[in-house]
């Protein structure tokens, strides 16, 4: 293995470099290697954020070790070739497919030259033997509380003494209750066909699909208005192809409610931190609990307050960070009450948190050093 002594050589294993809290992490992490004086290596079948990642002086493989082919297992050689041309001294995976080439391309590793072995869990997966890979790690990373519950739950032979959270976060330069967006942004924002200055803007962020619980905002929405409430619901997410059945029938729950004026479909958008710093509550109302929970965190961290159900990563940051907002899962006509309640007195959210992306950054290169030392 190489000297340990010198600085650290860190490749990370994940399916693409597309939009993602994945994706996002993989990025700040080779990013704080190289400020740090390190390499940061990555391998993934290319994306969007390519592009950021080298800018930040990082290195990117392009190989395709999340497809799910037979071909795939063709790749392991070509995998292992880098770890042994690059001297890297740890593997980091960060999704299953990516993780399973990296265990058998360090199989064929002499122990004296095998770099080390560390995985990150970022959700609940199904429990089996293919998911067991992310908790074969020598050091494994679990994103929230809730997904350190879940390993442990689940696959008792991982050993807890090897196990530590570190959370996911926000970078406190960008999320801060001190932002404003752009005078040209706040221009085009105010001259868009929903936008009413006399109603309260209502956010509702996450992809369209079922477990998020947009049925629920609209029901939420519904409620506010047969109440006499001034109110403007946005949906903020993308929607894919396959599951456009999904989003055609929102729309007709929309017009079945009568709310045509008073909720909007915004798509994908790039600007929801804007989003949120007009918004005067956000929602995080999902029917499965989710691992994490990124937008209830850059909400609190602009200053919006959340409402949310009480589980998962959701309910673990709104404990932490702004119990004001919890609420029983499933349970509308209590988001609804909150709602009211949140509309007529503005709760104070609390300006600062250790839930950012230079803790998470400090904690895992630290996670990296205790492997070496």
């Amino acid at each position: 293995m190489a000297n340990r002594n010198k600085n650290m050589t860190v490749l990370q294993l994940l399916p693409d470099l597309n939009v993602g809290g994945v994706e996002r992490g993989t990025i700040e992490i080779a990013t704080a290697l190289v400020n740090a004086g390190h390499r940061g290596l990555v391998i993934s079948n290319h994306g969007r954020l390519v592009a950021e990642l080298e800018a930040a002086g990082a290195v990117h493989y392009d190989l395709p070790i999340g497809r799910k082919s037979l071909a795939t297992l063709g790749l392991v050689r070509k995998v292992r070739r880098i770890m042994l041309e690059q001297k890297v001294d740890i593997v980091h995976a960060r999704s299953r497919l990516p993780a399973w080439i990296g265990r058998f391309a360090l199989r064929g590793i002499p122990p004296s030259k095998r770099p080390r072995w560390i995985t990150t869990v970022h959700g609940p997966y199904s429990v089996n033997r293919y998911s067991e890979v992310m908790a074969s790690g020598e050091k494994v990373i679990a994103i929230s509380e809730f997904i350190r519950d879940y390993v442990l739950n689940n696959y008792p032979r991982v050993n807890a003494e090897k196990l530590t959270v570190v959370h996911r976060g926000v970078d406190i330069e960008r999320y801060t209750p001190s932002f404003k967006p752009s005078t040209s942004w706040m221009k085009e924002f105010q001259g868009a066909d929903f936008y009413d200055p006399d109603k309260k803007i209502l956010i509702f962020p996450g992809r369209l699909t079922r477990w998020k619980g947009q049925a629920d905002f609209l029901a939420l929405v519904g409620s506010l208005i047969s109440t006499g409430q001034k109110v403007c619901g946005l949906i903020v997410g993308a929607q894919s192809d396959a599951k456009s059945q999904f989003e055609r029938e929102l729309k007709q729950d929309v017009s079945k409610r009568g709310l045509e004026e008073h909720i909007h479909f915004l798509g994908e958008r790039h600007d929801l931190r804007e989003l949120f710093s007009q918004a005067d509550i956000s929602y995080s109302l999902p029917n499965v609990p989710e691992a994490f929970g990124r937008t209830t965190l850059e909400a609190l961290s602009l200053g919006t307050p959340v409402i949310g159900y009480d589980n998962g990563g959701t309910g673990e940051i709104l404990r932490h960070l702004f119990p004001a907002g919890l609420v029983a899962p499933g349970n509308v006509n209590e988001v609804a009450a909150k709602t009211r309640q949140f509309l007529t007195s503005e709760p104070a959210v609390p300006e600062n948190h250790t839930m950012t992306s230079q803790n998470m950054q400090r904690e895992t290169l630290a996670a990296y050093q205790s492997m070496l030392n």
